[in-house]
């Protein structure tokens, strides 16, 4: 069987790529969006697909709901929100389970609190 160069290129490609450990130094050059995050288009998606599966309100494990922006808002007033995801000391690091949230997602929770956090 003959691999044609564009298929050998290909595999070459996958296999260069598999031996990183960190897959962010590929992505490195993509902009992440930090001027005008909004909690419902921006936040609110990073919560629900990494939060909410134990922080709702009929989970509600460590006693934290995030279900709705009333309930985020009491973690960003004291500061719990950002201290957890960026696993700062005296915070208990979220999530527990996985993988710590990607950078850009927690720039933009930070950018969004940094912007006096509006229900947006």
């Amino acid at each position: 069987m003959r691999i044609g160069p564009f298929l050998l290129g290909a595999i070459c490609i996958l296999v260069i790529g598999c031996e990183s450990e960190n897959i962010e130094e590929y992505f490195a050059d993509v902009e992440c969006p930090t001027d005008n995050v909004s909690f419902h288009a921006d936040v609110r998606p990073i919560l629900d697909s990494h939060c909410n599966d134990c922080h709702n309100s009929t989970a509600q494990l460590g006693g934290i709901i995030l279900d709705a922006y009333e309930d985020v808002l009491l973690y960003v007033h004291n500061d719990r929100l950002l201290g957890s995801i960026k696993h700062l000391p005296g915070f208990s690091p979220m999530p527990q389970i996985g993988s710590m949230l990607d950078d850009c997602s927690i720039d933009q929770i930070e950018a969004w609190i940094q912007s006096g956090a509006p229900d947006n």
